[in-house]
């Protein structure tokens, strides 16, 4: 499964979702936001998405994944809207009966999410300024 939320993430359910006594490994990935990029200090994020989009391919890739490493369980969810220094922008957690296959699926599934989904990044800066970050058509004034 994988959704968009507003709202923040509970690791403790995702985790809890993924426990199954067929599987001896949950992995669990959480990306955080950070308080810098590229030599700038971030004060915090803001996270647009294309959200049916999104969410259709986003389901796409963590049935993929489930099929593909033999996982027990799979689901993703990512943060929209503005974000805090530290919290969670993207929880996935897997489980598998092996620990490679959970370790291999929690990196193919995030990996596809920075990659494939329309979910874009706006960074805001000290000096009042702010970017978007990997979203070149945004950078040239282009709207999504």
């Amino acid at each position: 499964m994988f959704r968009l939320t507003t709202d923040p993430i509970d690791p403790a359910a995702l985790r809890e979702a993924a426990g199954n006594p067929h599987a001896g490994a949950v992995s669990i990935f959480e990306g955080t936001v950070r308080n810098h990029h590229q030599g700038r200090k971030v004060l915090r994020l803001e996270y647009e998405a294309h959200a049916p989009v999104a969410e259709k391919e986003g389901q796409r890739i963590v049935r993929n994944a489930i099929e593909r490493f033999g996982l027990d369980h799979a689901e993703a969810v990512h943060r929209t809207g503005p974000l805090e220094i530290g919290e969670s922008a993207v929880i996935v957690a897997v489980s598998s009966p092996h620990r490679s296959e959970s370790f291999e699926a929690c990196r193919f599934i995030i990996d596809e999410i920075k990659h494939r989904l329309p979910i874009w990044k706006k960074e805001f800066y000290p000096d009042g300024s702010s970017d978007w970050v990997g979203c070149e058509g945004c950078r040239q004034g282009h709207q999504h």
